[in-house]
This record gives structure tokens, C-alpha cells and sequence, in this order.
């Protein structure tokens, strides 16, 4: 009988680009878990604790850390080595009080600290909408979340304020709405991929054009320096009304 499901194994040379590891140096690496991120958009914890922070030198090092339980994830407890940290997502070891937020950089994510102020939230992208029973909104964020919005009237669709793109500040102990970002101009926003990525800075305009899909619309920004870049929508992440409401790298770090 054949084999089921997908390979367990990865080559280093069939690793993202992104990762810090040496592509000859060794045949295979670790491959992530399925979970909330794809596997070309996110860090495994065992590459984060071992090649980013230095804290292990083997594999067997950085899984002994892992599973006793002292790393966080969204204020979550992970002990598996191979979970996938995505975009956005608050990484905190308590035990030596660091914090740090994965933002997008021009050498693929990076690893942000942050005070101890911003670890309570996370800003989550709105990917998706569904309505499900009893006309309530289910709004389906970037890292697989699903938040339910309830409806008191589903004839009257008050509630329904939120658009694909959107990007909600979320409380992390309990998914509550701490504020909405609408995805317009003006807003502050961050490039998630591109060869702009990592770039940050106000929406200045977003083109509208008859049959082309919402998600390949151009975006354009104006950064801190003066300059201008530009990227599709599927690319870019709010960040703020005005001002970003997290801390953010400076625009020559980005570079």
C-alpha cells in the first residue's frame, strides 16, 4: 500500500529563503507543523530559538527548551519545536522577560522586540467573511482565527462594518475587538511581501479599476523618508489609523 499524506522531511535547499540556516552545511532541516501559518510565510520555533536567538546549538537543546514550556505564543504555552510563528504573532519568554512581535523585513520576518505594554494584543487581518447561522458574521483572520460578530437584526445588517482587508487589534486573553483599521487612505500600513517588503507609511492612494481583482489593486505609501512604494493589496497590512498602534522597526532596519 502507497504512502499517505505529505513528507515528514526538508531539504535545506527546499527551505524558505528566509530562514537563517546554512544551505550546504547540512542535508535536511526541520519541517514546521501544520498550523496557523503556510509553511513559506512562517518560523518554526526550533530555527527561532536556535539561529535567531542563539539560545541552543542543537536541535536536542532548543526542543529541551521548547517542551518545558518556556516559550509563549500569543500568551500561549507551546511545547512543540516545530510550531509555525507567523506575521504578527507575540513571541515572550518570560523567564528572562523578552518580547518580541514577527514583522515583516526586507530579509523575510524578523524578530521585533517589544516592551512588555504591547504583548497583550495582536493585530490580526481580516482574510475572509462568512455568514453562518442566525445571520451572525464569522470574519476569518490572517492566522487562522475566526471571530463571530453578532447580529441582532440580520434584516438590518448594523454590525456588519468590517471588510476584507480590514485589520482588527485583538485582546489575546479573551478575542475581544480592542479597535478597528479600515484598509483606506491614510491609514498606516506595513508590505507583507514584494520587493518592498518590510517598507512601512501612510496610504496615499489605492487604485480602483473595473475588472481587475481586489486583491492585485495597487497600493501606494509614503514612508517616513519621503519616498513613495508601491505593492498590491494582498501585500499590504494596516497597522494603524494615522499612526501605527505597535512599535515598528525604522524604515532603513526594513531595508
Amino acid at each position: 500500500m502507497g504512502k499517505k499524506g505529505g513528507s515528514s522531511h526538508l531539504k535545506r535547499e527546499a527551505a524558505p529563503w528566509f530562514w537563517p540556516i546554512h544551505r550546504k552545511e547540512y542535508h535536511w532541516v526541520v519541517k514546521p507543523s501544520p498550523g496557523p501559518h503556510p509553511i513559506d510565510r512562517c518560523l518554526p520555533l526550533t530555527i527561532i530559538v536556535r539561529e535567531i536567538l542563539g539560545y541552543a546549538k542543537t536541535r536536542r537543546e532548543a526542543k529541551r527548551i521548547i517542551s518545558q514550556g518556556k516559550i509563549l505564543v500569543d500568551g500561549k504555552v507551546r511545547r512543540d519545536d516545530l510550531f509555525t510563528v507567523g506575521i504578527m504573532d507575540v513571541l515572550s519568554i518570560p523567564e528572562i522577560d523578552k518580547h518580541y512581535r514577527i514583522l515583516p523585513c526586507k530579509k523575510g520576518l524578523c524578530l521585533h522586540e517589544i516592551k512588555k505594554e504591547e504583548v497583550d494584543f495582536k493585530l490580526c487581518r481580516i482574510e475572509g467573511k462568512t455568514t453562518v447561522k442566525g445571520g451572525h458574521i464569522q470574519l476569518n483572520l490572517h492566522d487562522g482565527r475566526n471571530i463571530l460578530i453578532r447580529v441582532k437584526d440580520p434584516e438590518n445588517l448594523v454590525e456588519d462594518v468590517y471588510r476584507t482587508y480590514d485589520t482588527l487589534k485583538i485582546r489575546l486573553i479573551d478575542q475581544e475587538i480592542l479597535e478597528h483599521f479600515k484598509m483606506a487612505e491614510g491609514a498606516y500600513a506595513i508590505f507583507t511581501g514584494g520587493k518592498n517588503m518590510g517598507m512601512h507609511g501612510s496610504i496615499t492612494s489605492i487604485e480602483r479599476r473595473a475588472g481587475r481583482r481586489k486583491e492585485r489593486l495597487l497600493v501606494t505609501i509614503r514612508a517616513a523618508d519621503g519616498e513613495s512604494y508601491q505593492t498590491t493589496l494582498n501585500y499590504v497590512f494596516v497597522v494603524g489609523a494615522q499612526q501605527p498602534t505597535i512599535s515598528l522597526p525604522a524604515v532603513e532596519e526594513a531595508v
